[in-house]
């Protein structure tokens, strides 16, 4: 308001118009819509052909067959520098507490939009796991301000935060490549109807070269394990191009 005030009253309406479209124009592009917007204008950005950044392994068995996102998100935040343990995270997140239910052929379940859906530590029961929301929402309270959700961003995003020196969460599946349709069913949960898939899986994503994807695999316990690069980043966009980081 007070810039409409200094405008004097002499002007007529044409430069006023004038003035306060120079004024939305500045606010636009001078002014970051988002946080990613925010940090990502200030990364380097190189031609770097490979690198594999040394993140702390975990691996997510015995205790937490189901736990791949806590366990992935516990070796972002350790080689950020939080030393805080997977069992920690798996208590902390969470949860969607909606009840396994099949009726007439439907299943009726958790959302992981929402919180971690079904049973983490056991098999023996129901389960499926989490997505980014809740994982940033769960790192937030660790690395506060520093935590980027890149969900929806191309994966060029993803190389920009490797060569910065920060490795990337994210959600694919054990697999590595896409599925096909087979693969997937449809749940009814309170909050809408989902598509999964029981193969989600997630990595912290460590690097990359011409031809290849590196990772640390929370399930197989390998340390920087490699995917062939189309294959991965395929089956990353058929999960929703879901991926966390920290700004270093």
């Amino acid at each position: 308001m007070e810039l409409v005030y200094m405008i004097p009253k002499i002007l007529n309406q044409s430069k006023l118009r004038n003035r306060i479209l120079l004024v939305c124009t500045f606010l636009i592009v001078f002014l970051p819509n988002n946080g990613t917007a925010a940090y990502s204008r200030n990364l380097t950005t190189t031609t770097t052909k490979k690198i594999i950044l040394d993140a702390p392994l975990i691996s997510q068995n015995p205790e937490l067959p189901r736990g791949c996102e806590v366990t992935s998100l516990a070796m972002l935040l350790q080689h950020a520098g939080v030393m805080v343990d997977k069992l920690t995270l798996a208590k902390a997140v969470k949860k969607d507490p909606t009840p396994y239910k099949k009726h007439n052929g439907i299943v009726h379940f958790g959302n992981p939009y929402n919180g971690f859906v079904g049973d983490m530590y056991t098999k023996r029961n129901k389960g499926l796991g989490v997505y980014h929301a809740p994982i940033a929402d769960l790192a937030d309270q660790f690395l506060a301000t520093r935590i980027i959700d890149l969900t929806g961003e191309d994966f060029t995003q993803v190389y920009k935060y490797l060569v910065n020196g920060s490795p990337v969460w994210v959600i694919t599946n054990a697999t590595f490549e896409k599925l096909p349709k087979s693969s997937f069913e449809t749940w009814h949960t309170p909050t809408g109807i989902i598509n999964i898939t029981y193969h989600e899986h997630s990595v912290l994503v460590t690097g990359f070269d011409e031809h290849f994807i590196y990772f640390n695999d929370p399930l197989s316990g390998i340390k920087n394990t490699k995917a062939p690069k189309e294959e991965f980043i395929a089956s990353w966009v058929q999960m929703g191009k879901q991926a966390i980081t920290y700004w270093p």
